[in-house]
């Protein structure tokens, strides 16, 4: 089982977009993935139309009444299990604090065998706080959105920066990568931020595709639909589809 999650500092720069697509590219390999919502705002959850009323019955109750991931799992209409959020999610910092049980507690449960049967994509919030320290320390990969401009470059440079200064905790250096989305070879600032990200970061941990700006991925997510369901045909979905060939390619996905 891998788990990656998707994570930037910088908001809307793709994030649940790409956690929702590799959900449905994981899927299209007929493999059912398992989804973990860690976004307060929950735009992943309604996605794929699932909003939980009470707020244990996401993965709020998983960190605060306990309740095994199984249990406040949904089978979406596209195949996808998803673990959804809920507003409430923005107390956990004050509930529970940052002590290592605490951030480490969605990594243990997803080494019990019965909880997740797939590979995990959990997609995030901006903040560096429990919910977002708990996808990092649970997950194999780290996939870092970057739209082509340059807020969301230095989003990413910070994400860098907080890995580096966590290598001592982990004691090996997590594996992440870096994926350029909205991208635009028609805009000069496209470009300029495709060469600064070759700068920025190590040349192997920047993904070969790169996302296109494309109407049909900005569409889809409104119509409740991934991009392979909503435009299978679009360059969304051939970036999409080529994203998921390429981290098989280098061993995160089976």
């Amino acid at each position: 089982m891998t788990v990656i999650a998707v994570f930037n500092r910088k908001g809307g720069v793709g994030k649940t977009t790409t956690a929702l697509n590799l959900l449905a590219g994981i899927a299209q390999r007929g493999v059912r993935p398992f989804g973990i919502d860690l976004d307060p705002q929950a735009h992943l959850s309604g996605v794929f139309d699932t909003h939980p009323r009470l707020a244990d019955d996401s993965v709020y109750g998983f960190f605060m009444g306990q309740r095994p991931l199984a249990d406040v799992a949904h089978i979406s209409a596209s195949g996808v299990i998803i673990c959804p959020a809920h507003l409430e999610l923005t107390k956990l910092d004050t509930l529970l604090g940052k002590g290592v049980n605490v951030i480490t507690r969605l990594r243990v449960a997803l080494k019990k065998a019965d909880q997740a049967p797939g590979p995990v994509v959990i997609d995030t919030c901006p903040l560096l706080g429990v919910l977002s320290l708990n996808a990092i320390f649970a997950c194999d990969l780290l996939l870092v959105p970057v739209s082509a401009d340059f807020l969301a470059l230095q989003g990413a440079q910070q994400v860098e920066r907080a890995l580096r200064a966590l290598e001592p905790v982990f004691k090996r250096r997590l594996p992440r990568r870096y994926v350029l989305t909205r991208f635009d070879a028609r805009r000069k600032m496209s470009s300029e931020v495709a060469d600064l990200m070759a700068i920025a970061f190590r040349p192997d941990e920047i993904c070969k595709t790169r996302i296109a700006e494309n109407v049909s991925l900005a569409e889809s997510p409104a119509r409740h639909l991934d991009i392979f369901r909503h435009a299978p045909q679009s360059q969304g979905a051939q970036d999409y589809k080529a994203l998921v060939e390429e981290l098989v390619g280098t061993g995160f996905i089976a």
